[in-house]
């Protein structure tokens, strides 16, 4: 097991020494390299001034786009791209979709940014949606793809790991293998998969989107998502900002023109602190020699403690939860623990004014693990579960 690393967090964790963060799947603390980060993007935005951006797109950018390449194993950085969130990526993704209304299929569990935005299209007759049932999860992955092999959508929209549930949708092959420019186009939900789980995009690269972003488990904050676009799918979105024509263009003869790579899905002007901050991160990890995997493990030890105190009674009424994500074996998971159970918002109001960090989804409590959490953290936490 990869040994706690506090020390990579004095910063955070001395602004609430008694704190014990346990949603590190929701918001991050950040490391200490991220402060430094922040101020550097700062003096550089002064120093360069009138000359930030050519700066930015010769230095910062190239170096964030070789790290989600890295970190995704993916062929080339040219398909990397960034937005201040992932909400741009699905506004200019469903604009580059020429039928109307566009036939989505998806599931009926992601993400609000996706959800919300969904539905509010099929108000204004923009799209239809069919969704596809999570429960019961072990037929998940046979009930989704069997609607995908039906042919009839545009877009497909999954979740690489469950936001609320924490369970994982491990057959990305099978459904890749179904995109095509001409459609059904296929976007993979990563945030909670990226830096969470090891994520190889290797083979699925020409025919998969891929989207996520740094709040989470890239330790970075706010203001900065992420967008993987696979050659030759949506070339010409209707919603696009001016960075998209800079570059190698092409396009129609008079026509509005756009980058040949990813970059005809840029936006507009953005902060770019995120990016430093991501950059940062990335670079502390490897001086530190931690991998993904390293991380995972961690997390996955410190899960299965926690999930042994729940099935042998040791923490009180939240025994009586069910874990919808158990610990199982060395599989891909989620880096935290969801616990349903019709309490859930007392408990986690009851461990809150412990100074427990959780949160809350409804009827599922979720505990996250990080590299800032050791034994002793979680041992404290079973503890105070237990006097709930």
């Amino acid at each position: 097991m990869t040994a706690a690393r506090k020390d990579l967090f004095t910063r955070a964790l001395s602004l609430d020494a008694d704190r014990l963060h346990f949603a590190a799947h929701s918001h991050h603390l950040w490391p200490d390299v991220s402060e430094a980060a922040q101020a550097r993007a700062w003096e550089e935005a002064n120093r360069f001034a009138d000359r930030k951006w050519d700066m930015l797109f010769e230095t910062v950018v190239p170096v964030a786009q070789a790290h989600v390449a890295a970190e995704l194993n993916l062929p080339s950085s040219d398909t990397v791209v960034f937005s201040p969130n992932t909400h741009d990526f699905l506004l200019r993704l469903f604009s580059g979709i020429e039928r109307r209304p566009v036939r989505i299929l998806t599931s009926d569990g992601e993400f609000h940014s996706f959800r919300r935005q969904a539905e509010r299209w099929v108000e204004a007759g923009l799209a239809t949606v069919d969704r596809v049932p999570l429960e019961p999860f072990g037929s998940f992955a046979d009930r989704f793809l069997e609607a995908a092999r039906a042919g009839g959508h545009d877009w497909i929209v999954v979740s690489q790991v469950f936001f609320k549930t924490g369970q994982v949708f491990d057959r990305l092959e099978d459904l890749a293998a179904l995109a095509a420019p001409a459609g059904p186009w296929v976007l993979l939900d990563g945030y909670h998969g990226f830096m969470a789980t090891p994520t190889d995009l290797s083979a699925l690269s020409d025919r998969l989107f891929y989207v996520a972003g740094g709040y989470k488990y890239a330790m970075s904050g706010e203001g900065i998502g992420l967008l993987h676009a696979p050659p030759g799918f949506c070339e010409r979105p209707v919603v696009t900002g001016w960075y998209a024509e800079f570059g190698d263009l092409t396009g129609p003869p008079g026509g509005v023109k756009y980058v040949r790579d990813a970059g005809r899905l840029w936006g507009a002007t953005f902060d770019p602190t995120s990016l430093y901050r991501f950059n940062a991160v990335r670079s502390m990890l490897d001086e530190a020699g931690l991998t993904t995997a390293d991380v995972a493990a961690h997390a996955r030890a410190l899960a299965t403690r926690l999930q042994k105190a729940l099935t042998n009674g040791q923490v009180g009424a939240l025994s009586e939860a069910t874990i919808l994500n158990p610990v199982e074996g060395e599989a891909a998971r989620a880096r935290f623990l969801a616990l349903k159970h019709p309490q859930a918002a007392d408990w986690r109001a009851g461990l809150l004014a412990r100074n427990v960090i959780t949160d809350v989804r409804d009827d599922v409590i979720r505990f996250g693990f990080g590299l800032y959490q050791d034994e002793g953290d979680v041992e404290r936490v079973i503890a105070i579960c237990r006097d709930l």
